[in-house]
């Protein structure tokens, strides 16, 4: 069984034990997290889709950890201007441990 969940204005699709990264949420370590946001839903027999969610659907999880991705470098210029500017970034992410999967 699988579904396919919408958070942070991204879409995953997760099965049960999977372990995902997804944008910050304001919940802390070993937290119960429910994602309400159910667009889809797989079983074996076939697949419910939600218009635009599945009614009654909750996948729950459980947050492991808060955190900050690796440092990327940005770099703007103007050419032949002689203006540069050399930025870095790290976005924060949970990463949440999938528990159940309720349709």
């Amino acid at each position: 069984m699988y579904a396919i969940i919408s958070t942070g204005g991204k879409q995953y699709r997760v099965s049960e034990g999977d372990v995902i990264f997804i944008e910050k949420l304001e919940a802390q370590q070993d937290e119960e997290v429910k994602f309400e946001n159910v667009l889809a839903v797989g079983k074996d027999d076939g697949i419910i889709a939600g218009t635009p969610t599945v009614a009654g659907a909750v996948v729950t999880g459980k947050v492991l950890k808060n955190g900050k991705g690796k440092k990327i470098t940005v770099f703007t210029y103007r050419p032949k201007k002689g203006s540069a500017r050399k930025m870095g970034h790290r976005q924060p992410y949970t990463k949440v441990e999938i528990g159940s999967i309720q349709a």
